[in-house]
């Protein structure tokens, strides 16, 4: 039989080529109309490829042409997710609406159908999102059992996300990731619709920063970024990827990396993948609180919590770092007051941090012991966290010796996970205990080492930090190592890449990377911009 568009059609969206899969779909429909379930793919295809409107008048399509058919199951199911997707668009009383459309679908069945549990997650997802984690773990129960009832992948796969964020909430951490493991295996099989797969992956990495189990993050955000990489026209789900892969960046080291990423994150979120705006303003806005970009750090944290999510802790560390100790610590107190378990730990190393810059070290100490109790032996990350954040409090304690031993506890840890930042950070802790001691060989070699890294990275505020420890208050901070300052003076010299290149002993390639990640560290456009700053900080004289 002759292949006909409709077959073309359905081949590009088995082998997710979804720009023909719209081409040939959409011709299809024009040359002689589509069936419910193939206008249903349609809907999905122009969902990935960022065309919202399009899909959503796709997906109302189908819902009618099931009505039309009899087929109530069907069309309750596409009445369900219209409701997920005008949820994730912000507008609740329409998907309200649709949803009591699709329930009074489901009332008018003789006999139960897949679509009673498709209607259940938008109900299950109200109530984590509104702070009843018992409901929703009660609600995903029911929608697991449905799906498995009635052997729909798509279902028992969003059954088992929910049920497995939902335990992680109410704190059984070891319960809920097994269920997210269980799910994994069937979305990287390929046994589940690209839509759900999507969400499962996003939600699962989300899940894995929440309860800071890198290493999962490392594991699932490669294999999202693999499945995005299959589909390099899909724009659904790609700034999401981004995003976790700038989160990865910024924990080794790689900050220029993750705010390039972070800008694709950013552009795709307002292109199609609308989950993606707040983790790519906030790191955005890690980034720049890291480097001492303050202003512009305010202004990502502002357009993170246009989402309706806080920019927490980053937002209270900023502003204790301003030296708005009290008011960081009202912010971050009245979240931790409120958080689920899992949020609560998430918080608990920035409230460390907070409550000694407010100058309370008992509650500093209380924090500290909450988040040491809760971890375990095969979690690095939260080690390192607990052994930097126990040293931290000793040393505002005066317990010098001890201090040294967390701190030089927490090096070791960041250095296993290549985690330059952390690891930089607990040098400066070591190098404080080692002066309170009166080693101040030790110290100034803890510091030294610390400074170099702070300055590889970019982090001015930190190096003006150590600098201050070391007694030299005078001197400007400089995010550049020694190497790049002394090619920034001969640049200032008005020498070309050649010439440095000769007085240095260089290749001109060496030099021309020396220049590049001169003018990135320091936020200008040009040798010329990079001379004039230098001279206005006192980098060069």
């Amino acid at each position: 039989m002759p292949v006909t568009t409709l077959d073309l059609g359905r081949s590009a969206f088995t082998e997710h080529r979804w720009s023909d899969a719209l081409e040939c779909l959409s011709r299809a429909d024009t040359e002689g109309g589509l069936p419910p379930q193939d206008i249903e793919l349609v809907a999905s295809v122009a969902m990935l490829l960022g065309k919202e409107a399009e899909g959503e008048t796709y997906l109302t399509r189908a819902h009618d042409e099931y009505v039309t058919m009899g087929d109530m199951a069907g069309a309750a199911r596409c009445a369900a997710w219209l409701v997920l997707y005008l949820m994730n668009l912000g507008e609740p009383a329409r998907g309200s609406g649709w949803m009591v459309r699709a329930q009074h679908l489901v009332e008018g069945m003789d006999d139960p159908t897949e679509a009673e549990g498709y209607l259940l997650i938008p109900s299950a997802l109200r109530a984590m999102y509104g702070g009843d984690p018992e409901a929703s773990n009660e609600l995903f129960g029911r929608a697991l059992a449905v799906g498995q009832r009635f052997h729909d992948r798509d279902l028992t796969a969003l059954g088992q996300l929910g049920l497995g964020t939902s335990r992680i909430t109410l704190g059984f951490r070891d319960e809920g990731l097994g269920f997210l493991d269980e799910v994994m295996v069937s979305v990287t099989a390929g046994e589940v619709s690209p839509i759900p797969s999507g969400i499962i992956y996003c939600a699962v990495i989300g899940t894995c920063r929440l309860t800071l189990d890198v290493q999962r993050a490392h594991e699932w955000t490669a294999a999202l970024a693999r499945w995005c990489g299959q589909q390099p026209d899909m724009v659904m789900f790609s700034g999401q990827c981004q995003s976790h892969r700038a989160e990865l960046f910024m924990l080794h080291g790689a900050w220029e990396d993750a705010m390039t990423a972070l800008r694709i994150a950013q552009d795709r979120s307002t292109h199609g993948d609308p989950e993606a705006m707040w983790g790519a303003w906030y790191l955005q806005g890690e980034l720049f609180r890291l480097t001492g970009r303050d202003d512009e750090a305010m202004d990502a944290y502002a357009k993170a919590a246009e989402t309706g999510f806080e920019a927490l802790p980053g937002l209270a560390l900023l502003l204790a770092g301003r030296h708005k100790g009290p008011q960081a610590q009202a912010m971050l107190r009245r979240a931790l007051s409120g958080s689920d378990p899992a949020n609560r730990r998430r918080l608990l190393p920035a409230a460390v941090e907070v409550e000694l810059a407010a100058g309370d070290v008992k509650a500093a100490r209380a924090a500290a012991d909450e988040f040491v109790a809760s971890v375990g032996d095969d979690r690095p990350l939260e080690q390192a966290l607990a052994a930097q954040s126990e040293a931290t409090v000793l040393l505002a304690e005066g317990n010098a010796n001890a201090c040294l031993v967390e701190a030089r506890k927490g090096w070791r840890l960041w250095y296993s996970l290549e985690a330059p930042y952390g690891a930089a950070q607990c040098r400066v802790l070591a190098g404080q205990a080692c002066s309170e001691l009166g080693d101040t060989g030790s110290a100034a070699m803890e510091f030294e080492a610390a400074q170099a890294e702070f300055a590889d990275l970019g982090a001015t505020p930190d190096v003006s930090r150590i600098l201050e420890l070391l007694g030299e208050k005078g001197q400007s901070a400089s995010p550049l190592t020694s190497r790049e300052l002394e090619v920034l003076r001969l640049v200032a010299g008005g020498q070309a890449n050649r010439t440095i290149a000769r007085d240095l002993y260089l290749s001109e390639k060496t030099v021309a990377r020396h220049v590049s990640n001169i003018l990135s560290k320091l936020g200008v456009p040009s040798r010329a911009a990079a001379t004039g700053y230098a001279f206005e900080h006192g980098l060069i004289r």
